[in-house]
């Protein structure tokens, strides 16, 4: 009877949460990625020995803001698996009558199919060719294919990440999702993993795992769904940190910690922190540098950008 005592204890106790390392957590909520508690590399030692920042005219030097390589413990936290959807954002909108971002009035996405069944017939048919811009004769089309149409190519866009957002907008929707924005540290060792790579999908550059000038949905350059590239997700299966959109974590712009190589006029409660780089990195070598996990980059709070979206994190208790 003691052994067997002894053995629905142990049982138990592996049960138990310890707290600060994330042994025993509950499930991740829906579309969170646990980020365990525990050590990770965190900036680099790098120099721009080859002087690119001057040669191609950059806004500051390469490198030097992320002085001092140095590993950091971070308690456990969730993390998105993807960057935040129009779905997502959508709910958000409509529940608390909340700003409409530029992209929904230049695309139509937030027109619902009752709404656009007061249209006439022409409306509506400009409406598929200039708003929606559906590959097809809409002059054959009556009014309920129309709508039909235009229904499905909303729902292909669903899984588009949301841009054209503020800091405020990422912020309060992270807010209203019971959610918060992430730490920059918390971004970084989601993208890095245990091991400091350089990139979500490891040390080599590539430009097939990550959305990097990719042809979108309507056959432009441009945003992809979330997730389409599988290959380049981070150790931890997160998706997308490298390309699609950038991404607003919820700090300042500053100097690291022990950082005696940099000091920036920009340092200070004026910039966000942005991370992973965008879509729009096309012919350029150089720009694999905006796609490392480590690269820093930082916008007025206010900026709102085609290439500029977010992602939400959450404590894990």
């Amino acid at each position: 009877m003691k052994s067997c005592l002894m053995v629905l204890m142990s049982l138990v106790l592996a049960l138990v949460v310890v707290p600060g390392n994330g042994a025993g957590l509950a499930t991740a909520p829906p579309d969170m990625v646990l980020i365990p508690a525990g050590e990770f590399i965190m900036g680099s030692d790098e120099v721009d020995r080859d002087a690119l920042s001057k040669e191609y005219g950059f806004s500051k030097p390469l490198y030097l803001d992320e002085h001092p390589r140095r590993r950091l413990f971070l308690k456990a936290f969730y993390i998105d698996r993807y960057e935040v959807t129009f779905a997502r954002y959508r709910d958000f909108v409509i529940d608390r009558n909340y700003w409409i971002p530029e992209v929904w009035r230049r695309n139509g996405y937030l027109l619902s199919r009752e709404m656009l069944q007061i249209a006439n017939l022409e409306t509506l048919r400009r409406l598929a060719v200039e708003t929606y811009r559906l590959d097809m004769d809409t002059r054959r089309m009556d009014k309920a294919a129309l709508l039909d149409a235009i229904e499905a190519h909303q729902r292909r866009q669903d899984r588009l990440p949301i841009s054209e957002v503020s800091w405020e907008d990422a912020a309060a929707y992270c807010a209203w999702a019971g959610k918060r924005l992430p730490t920059e540290a918390e971004w970084e060792k989601a993208a890095r993993g245990p091991a400091g790579l350089e990139y979500p999908w490891g040390n080599e550059w590539r430009t097939d795992v990550a959305n990097i000038g990719a042809v979108g949905p309507d056959g432009e350059l441009g945003v992809m769904p979330v997730g389409s590239f599988a290959a380049g997700r981070s150790p931890y299966g997160v998706h997308d940190m490298a390309g699609n959109v950038m991404e607003w974590v919820a700090d300042w712009y500053r100097a690291y910690p022990g950082n005696k190589d940099y000091q920036s006029e920009d340092f200070g409660e004026k910039y966000k922190v942005v991370r992973g780089g965008g879509w729009g990195g096309v012919g350029h070598y150089a720009l694999r540098h905006f796609y490392r996990a480590a690269y820093r980059f930082y916008l007025a709070p206010a900026s709102r950008f085609n290439d500029l979206g977010f992602r939400c994190a959450k404590d894990a208790e």
